[in-house]
């Protein structure tokens, strides 16, 4: 599952620039759903290790595009988008699969598509936090006057460090992440699962 999400996620990236304009997507065959295009090797091994990874970053040049700062917060969004809707389609299917009963075709989208549904809703939600290197960094980004865009990505450099702070226990067991990101994804399922 985690191989469709990501090369999925990348693409919806490839995609949007490709159509704001940028042809990098598609002269460095990031423009296919073709995994081994868009699946990071270290990534993808820390996604069997750690239970998180990573996949290429999609690459494209800013003077390709007409309005920089907006078009590049686009392309970043393109990727938790393209999470939201597969969880979205996903919660459809689940719908049809609940109503196929004990059926084969039944059994087994109520057995993965729960799965599904969440790593979309968790990997959507992780790459819009505010943090360089993920996509929210750049979204806000896109969302800034000027002056303060050019202060904002500034602070890209530091994203790890924040990211890190985000992620590890702070208030004795807990993180921010815990804190923060869990209930709105525990919210998501909800919603989306049932």
């Amino acid at each position: 599952m985690l191989v469709v999400i990501v090369t999925i996620h990348e693409w919806a990236h490839a995609k949007a620039a490709d159509t704001l304009g940028d042809p990098t997507p598609e002269m460095e065959g990031r423009l296919t759903l073709d995994p081994r295009s868009h699946l990071d090797p270290l990534g993808s091994l820390m996604f069997l290790l750690a239970g998180f990874g990573w996949g290429k970053p999609v690459p494209f040049d800013a003077y390709n595009l007409k309005n920089p700062v907006r078009d590049a917060a686009l392309i970043a969004f393109a990727g938790p988008l393209s999470n939201a809707l597969m969880a979205i389609g996903a919660s459809f299917l689940l719908f049809l699969a609940r109503s196929a009963g004990e059926s084969t075709i039944g059994m087994l989208g109520q057995t993965l598509l729960p799965l599904f549904i969440s790593l979309n809703i968790r990997l959507g939600i992780f790459n819009l936090l505010p943090f360089g290197p993920l996509d929210g960094f750049k979204v806000v980004g896109g969302l800034l006057p000027r002056a303060q865009a050019r202060d904002w990505y500034a602070l890209e450099r530091y994203g790890l460090y924040f990211l890190l702070f985000f992620l590890l226990p702070f208030a004795g067991d807990r993180s921010m992440m815990d804190i923060f990101i869990i209930p709105v994804v525990d919210f998501l399922m909800k919603v989306l699962v049932g």
